[in-house]
């Protein structure tokens, strides 16, 4: 597992980094049945939601053509200040 999530990791950097986005965290984490696919990100001076948004956009294709896992989850794009609140 953990070489899928660098390999997914390194499919999104380099969108990312042209979008000045820093790639924080990959991870696939489960909460009661629910499978989520949660990548974190961040960028100098904070992320806001339009720009979190826009991420989205950027990484659900590359996620969509790379075969992660059988079972379904939810693709979580937060940011990385989410987890300081």
């Amino acid at each position: 597992m953990e070489q899928k999530l660098n390999e997914i990791r390194e499919k999104i950097e380099g969108p990312m980094e042209k979008m000045n986005i820093i790639v924080d965290s990959v991870a696939y984490e489960v909460e009661g049945n629910i499978n989520f696919l949660r990548i974190v990100l961040d960028k100098v001076n904070g992320i806001d939601l339009d720009t979190i948004v826009e991420a989205t956009n950027v990484i659900n294709p590359i996620i969509d053509t790379f075969d992660f896992v059988d079972d379904s989850y939810i693709l979580d794009i937060i940011s990385k200040e989410k987890g300081d609140v």
